[in-house]
């Protein structure tokens, strides 16, 4: 029987992204989303109990026996780190172990859009990765990590359960926490972060109410978070946090993530057209002042909408718009197009705009060759396109005007309000300034007006007197 070093070997070698052992079957990899058994003897429940116990920290078996599953990383030494799961199945161990590299990609290898930098630069906000498990969530932020601390001299704290990516000081200094290694737990570490001083904040990810109230106040108070949940949308995403809250706290939520929320990627891994591996398709929210009004009235049906026609101004892009994308460019197929899409009725719709014979053609999307009226046609949708375009970046530009010459009447009412104010101070001031200056030219009026009564009291005497002599 081989030894656990030597499988996680062979799964790196056959460029697999997970391992799996399970009694009665041989150890399984999966490789571009398909599962392949590696040539070997089915494994036995004692074999496996012998692979695992090793690689097991006397806490991590405790807490295997108390809750029948437990989550840690594991490192082979020149080959990769792994995100080992190891939980029950039947009343016997089974385990599932993640590859992940030693080297962290950088955006532009993984094939996904520069926009996504913007949310690096940022001072202060939640930016949420979400997508399926096994989607590339973490590749992701670790890549962003990886860019922050490249090139902003600020301090990072990642909150991980397990630690997966293992990242270098840069400009920046990175504090990496694991939870049951570091910290209790999730709650407990975004609790104690706020002493640690820092400036941007990794919490791998969202699973509970307070964990997400912690994030959320931690982004108000300053901090650039960035975190994951699974989730398959923007919207999705902003309806599954507020469902995590009672429905008497959702509206201050609500208002609460109108003001935080920077961004939100959702991301699915997509099989492309040559077989080789996978690429992520990507649904990608900016919060522009309209969006946060959407979310703020709880209006989440209407983000959709203002995602697709926001593509030209704030770079935003649907799934759709990102798997219509990938297919013009031939890196994924038609039929995968489909299958991927959560609206295939809406991808069809772009299609045909785009390509109006494309399924008389059985998705096939190159013009003819001798045929100048499909290329025509083509051109004439980009010229409408980009029409469309400008339309819409008038549109937002005459609504960013709209809006600072609001924030303009408000700001000049908050001055004539801090002036009438002022003026009110003053004239209290004044008036007390008055009263007491009455007062004491009060007093001592009162005080001549007593020293004459004395006075005319005293004279009189003297004349009584003078009298009687």
């Amino acid at each position: 029987m081989a030894n656990l070093d030597s499988l996680l070997r062979q799964m790196t070698e056959k460029g697999a992204s997970d391992l799996h052992l399970k009694p009665t079957r041989p150890p399984l990899v999966r490789v571009s989303s398909r599962l392949f058994p590696l040539e070997a003897e089915a494994l036995k429940p004692e074999e496996i109990h012998s692979l695992l116990e090793p690689v097991m920290s006397p806490h991590q078996r405790r807490k295997l026996e108390e809750r029948q599953s437990v989550d840690f990383g594991y490192g082979v030494h020149g080959l990769a780190r792994f995100r080992a799961n190891v939980y029950f199945q039947r009343g016997t161990l089974a385990a599932a172990f993640r590859r992940i590299p030693y080297q962290i990609r950088a955006l532009e290898e993984l094939n996904l859009p520069e926009v996504l930098l913007d949310f690096c630069d940022l001072p202060m906000g939640m930016i949420l990765v979400t997508g399926p498990t096994g989607s590339g969530k973490s590749t992701t932020l670790a890549s962003l990590i990886k860019y922050i601390t490249a090139r902003r001299p600020v301090h990072v704290v990642t909150i991980e359960d397990p630690m997966e990516f293992l990242f270098t000081d840069g400009v920046a200094t990175i504090s990496q926490r694991e939870v049951g290694t570091d910290t209790p737990s999730f709650a407990e570490a975004l609790r104690n972060v706020m002493r640690q001083d820092p400036d941007v904040i990794m919490v791998g990810e969202m699973r509970d109410p307070e964990t997400i109230s912690t994030v959320i106040t931690a982004a108000e108070t300053g901090h650039l978070v960035f975190s994951t949940l699974h989730t398959n949308s923007a919207t999705q995403t902003v309806d599954r946090i507020l469902d995590a809250f009672p429905a008497d706290q959702q509206n201050q939520v609500r208002a609460q993530l109108s003001q935080v929320l920077r961004g939100v990627v959702s991301m699915k891994l997509v099989e492309r057209a040559d077989g080789n591996g996978l690429v992520a398709a990507l649904e990608i929210l900016k919060v522009s002042p309209r969006v946060a009004q959407l979310i703020e009235k709880g209006e989440t049906s209407a983000l959709l909408e203002e995602v697709e026609s926001s593509v030209g101004y704030y770079r935003m892009q649907s799934m759709n718009q990102s798997l219509l994308t990938l297919l013009v460019h031939g890196t994924i197929t038609y039929r995968e197009a489909m299958e991927q899409s959560s609206d295939p009725e809406d991808l069809s719709l772009k299609l045909r705009k785009m390509f109006p014979n494309i399924e008389e053609k059985g998705g096939e999307m190159a013009p003819s060759t001798a045929d100048f009226s499909e290329i025509l046609m083509l051109q004439q949708y980009r010229k409408l396109y980009e029409e469309q375009e400008e339309k819409n970046k008038l549109r937002v530009a005459d609504k960013d005007e709209e809006i600072a010459d609001l924030r303009g009447v408000i700001d000049a009412r908050d001055n004539q309000l801090r002036e009438f104010e002022r003026r009110m101070q003053e004239m209290q001031t004044e008036s007390e300034r008055m009263r007491a200056d009455y007062n004491r030219l009060r007093q001592e009026a009162q005080e001549k007006i007593d020293k004459l009564m004395e006075r005319i009291k005293e004279l009189n005497q003297r004349l009584v007197g003078s009298g009687k002599a």
